[in-house]
């Protein structure tokens, strides 16, 4: 442990935790100097920051990388790299007013011409394939530069959630594009943020610098100028008991993804700070194949969403310390209906009725349901990269219970990203488990438009005419009030009626800091760990 006896002292004097979860710093002024170790649980797939759909990995690209728009906790859009936007009376046209003070880590000029290069890159197949934003680029008809500091995207139709995407884009550098590095991301990949890439050791740790000429914070922030620490070091930590035993050890400074179980290790301990904060977008949930299977009968469906008792398996896996959900999006996402809690599941007297009403009566003798002499048997399909948080543990508890309740035989297979990618194209299981980040509906759409018309991760593979309507609807109207309605309806119709997804529990981030760690946080509005540009550390 690191010099113990004087983080006991400052943790009583100095560090206040307000409501929010923001640290208050009373006693001591932010110091300049020195390098953090974060023990994180995820290594990025790659360090470009648009191909990188792991939330996790957010945390360690933000650093380098960032927006036009940051936003509130009210999910309201404040300026960062860009000073200001408008959008047309038509709906259609995004513009973006330009700061004419930022520089790329290169030295290259951030302006209208490199943000437009982004833009049009991420409309390109052969960049952007496999990743989320090919759909959402997708829609854009057009970008132009009407000067050297103002950006014009038209759509080809009003998309309401566009401005998400567009405000949230994190932007690399003209000189980019060239590199041989562009897919898989590197030192050549330059960014605007506070710290720049200067070492990645594949399985290790990747390790940042301050950037010197950084100046350009958003109102967020909690100072300007440049960061604070002289550099930042990730290290790649994925069992949770590994991280804990390296923070209480010292070979750490601060750690994310906190067990239930080892949560008591830093709460109430003046030695540690410890904040946690569930995150926005879809739960993690088991998303039920409606194209291949046992579970193309919504009868089976049906009895797997009615018949499994998830909320005793979370607060035994996790001791309490997570949220289960019943719905399509976040609790804390302004778009949350919360309708359907309690409304299902721990019924498995109806889910063995619907079984057998499905013909599934026959039982071997290990007691797994047989059809014409073939086993009642689901793959659960679980991307090894996003293996964390105990999900792995989770799920054998629900294959256990699937089990012995009802007589299902759930196989629970776990890929590497290329098979991931393959068993996904080829519709070839019977359900994928999955959670992501993404806000203002974008993550329900990508869940719910069928895969051929933008759905990159609609691992139900539902086409229903029923869903169209509802998610035309919200796309169409800028007010949150009835694009809830919209998705109030398709939640229903896909989980209660449907049973396309079985939501498990809303992922939050947990972060535990040594006492003489200062400034770590959440981002607002998406409640994810904030990057360590206002992290300081004081003398220990």
């Amino acid at each position: 442990m690191k010099s113990s006896v004087h983080v006991r002292s400052l943790s009583a004097l100095a560090l206040l935790v307000l409501s929010s979860g923001q640290p208050l710093y009373a006693a001591e002024q932010p110091q300049q100097g020195g390098t953090l170790t974060w023990g994180v649980e995820t290594e990025p797939n790659t360090l470009n920051p648009q191909l990188n759909g792991q939330s996790k990995a957010e945390l360690i690209l933000r650093v380098a990388y960032e927006s036009l728009l940051a936003r509130k906790p009210d999910g309201s859009y404040i300026p960062w790299l860009a000073t200001g936007y408008n959008v047309s009376d038509d709906g259609k046209t995004y513009t973006f007013t330009l700061r004419d003070d930022v520089k790329f880590s290169n030295g290259e000029k951030f302006d209208a011409a490199a943000v437009a290069a982004n833009f049009r890159h991420a409309q390109d197949p052969a960049y952007c394939a496999g990743s989320s934003i090919c759909a959402l680029a997708g829609r854009i008809a057009s970008v132009a530069t009407p000067d050297a500091h103002t950006v014009s995207i038209t759509l080809k139709d009003v998309y309401s959630p566009f401005l998400s995407f567009a405000a949230g884009l994190k932007l690399i550098s003209p000189s980019s594009w060239s590199s041989p590095q562009l897919k898989s991301g590197g030192t050549d990949i330059a960014g605007t943020g506070p710290f720049i890439l200067k070492r990645y050791e594949k399985g290790q740790q990747i390790e940042y610098v301050r950037n010197p000429a950084y100046h350009w914070a958003s109102a967020n922030a909690k100072h300007q100028g440049a960061a604070y620490l002289e550099g930042v070091t990730y290290r790649f930590l994925p069992e949770s008991s590994v991280r804990t035993g390296a923070l209480l050890s010292g070979q750490v400074d601060v750690i994310e993804g906190v067990s239930g179980n080892d949560a008591g290790e830093f709460k109430d301990n003046p030695d540690f700070s410890y904040q946690h904060a569930l995150n926005t977008g879809t739960p993690y949930s088991l998303f039920l194949n409606v194209k291949y299977g046992p579970t193309q009968d919504v009868n089976v469906r049906q009895a797997i969403l009615q018949g499994l008792d998830i909320s005793p398996i979370l607060q035994s896996i996790y001791r309490g310390e997570r949220t289960r959900v019943w719905g399509i999006t976040s609790p804390v996402d302004p778009l949350y209906d919360a309708s359907l809690s309690g409304k299902y599941g721990n019924n498995p007297t109806l889910a063995n009725q619907l079984l057998d009403d499905a013909g599934w009566k026959t039982r071997g003798a290990d007691g797994i349901r047989t059809k014409d002499g073939q086993p009642l048997r689901i793959e659960i399909i679980q991307a090894q990269a996003t293996v964390r948080d105990q999900r792995d543990v989770l799920l054998q508890a629900i294959q256990a219970q699937a089990r012995q309740r009802l007589g299902i035989d759930l196989k629970i297979r776990y890929v590497d990203s290329g098979t991931y990618t393959e068993v996904r194209k080829t519709g070839q299981f019977g359900s994928i488990a999955n959670s992501n980040t993404d806000t203002d509906g974008i993550d329900i759409e990508n869940h719910y438009l069928p895969v051929e018309g933008g759905g990159s991760i609609n691992y139900s593979r539902t086409d229903a005419p029923e869903i169209i309507p509802l998610l035309k609807g919200a796309s169409l109207t800028q007010d949150n009030a009835q694009r809830k309605t919209f998705y109030g309806q398709l939640q229903n119709f896909a989980v209660l009626q449907q049973a396309l997804a079985i939501p498990l529990y809303e992922p939050e981030d947990q972060i535990a800091a040594a006492a003489y760690v200062h400034g770590v946080g959440f981002r607002p509005f998406k409640q994810m760990p904030e990057n360590a540009y206002d992290v300081w550390l004081s003398k220990h």
